[in-house]
């Protein structure tokens, strides 16, 4: 986008989302001016999303039947995901992630953070799914992949026999670290925590005391309600305990973890966050957009911020009775009511 585009409507303005009616324009992908007007209540403007949490490889492996335990699905290394990944052609691997990284895009999510299996194969496979496609793409690799990536993604201390060489090498190199914790009990939240992580994914089990840590240390949280559920480890808006995670001052994400049983779609997620565990709707949009953030490069709606956003049209369904776009956004909008999405950088 070189030359200079308007758009004008309700937009959902800076890290506290105020909603106010605006003339954004955005030059050579920057967001360079936004100005106030009187003229517009719609189409309604806001930030794009950021999946703190996806497993694309698992697109391949799409509504197969769950039995079993989660550990006899997904843990490496001969969890039924990681059977099925290893017997992929890797051109079906590739087409599957390239599939889903597009539908995110489709649905107002500028960027993801994943968790690669296969090593160094693994890591250069989702590499070319996502080339050419806009947004922020963070890789955590593991079993050799972390070296080309962003950082190392870990299964859980306990599925891990050297993972305090592997932090060690990881924190030498400056590259993030990142931890499942938490998710089938909190056994293992405090063995991670002991690496200085820079991202605790799941915590949906963890105790008040580990979640003050995570808050004083100031480590952020993905949570994923929907895998949770769907794999058994939740029943109750109690797991995982995102109104106390808030309350204690942790920084929450909300990630949509394996796509071989959740679709990557952060307002489905959003939806189910909010009729289940009744967070605020502003407080949790803001959530679902803060994970670009704490990967540095920052989605909402600034002067001089790189340009992320989608636009809806609520005039042209029932959107258009809504009082509060907030909860509108949150709770009702699906790719139906997504008129365009601003995502830098562009396909």
């Amino acid at each position: 986008m070189s030359a200079a585009t308007e758009f004008t409507g309700r937009a959902l303005i800076g890290r506290e989302l105020e909603d106010r009616s605006v003339r954004i324009t955005v030059e050579n992908g920057i967001i360079v001016s936004i100005e106030e007007t009187h003229e517009a209540a719609h189409p309604w403007i806001c930030p794009a999303l950021f999946n703190a949490h996806t497993h694309l490889g698992d697109t391949v492996a799409m509504d197969i039947a769950l039995q079993g335990r989660l550990s006899d699905t997904v843990t490496p290394p001969d969890g039924l995901k990681h059977r099925i990944l290893r017997s992929m052609p890797e051109d079906a691997l590739i087409a599957g992630m390239r599939a889903s990284i597009r539908y995110m895009v489709q649905n107002g999510t500028g960027g993801f953070a994943d968790f690669r299996e296969g090593g160094v194969r693994g890591v250069d496979a989702l590499r070319t799914a996502a080339a050419g496609l806009p947004g922020l793409h963070i890789i955590f690799g593991r079993d050799g992949g972390e070296r080309v990536s962003e950082g190392l993604g870990v299964s859980s201390v306990r599925d891990v026999e050297d993972a305090e060489s592997l932090a060690a090498e990881v924190k030498k190199s400056g590259k993030l670290l990142a931890f499942h914790a938490g998710e089938q009990d909190s056994n293992d939240v405090d063995g991670a925590l002991a690496f200085e992580p820079d991202l605790l994914i799941h915590c949906t089990h963890a105790t008040d005391r580990q979640l003050k840590e995570c808050a004083g240390r100031g480590i952020p949280i993905a949570v994923c309600p929907r895998s949770n559920w769907i794999f058994g480890v939740s029943r109750s808006p109690d797991h995982p305990p995102i109104r106390r995670m808030l309350d204690y001052g942790c920084e929450v994400l909300i990630g949509t973890d394996n796509v071989m049983a959740v679709q990557p779609d952060m307002l489905q997620e959003l939806a189910f966050i909010s009729m289940v565990y009744r967070i605020q709707p502003q407080t949790l949009l803001r959530a679902g957009i803060q994970g670009s953030q704490v990967f540095g490069v920052p989605f909402f709606i600034e002067e001089g911020a790189e340009a992320n956003f989608f636009v809806v049209s609520p005039e042209d369904s029932n959107l258009g009775f809504s009082h509060d776009p907030w909860a509108s956004i949150v709770k009702r909008v699906n790719i139906s009511n997504i008129r365009q999405n601003i995502i830098y950088p562009r396909d």
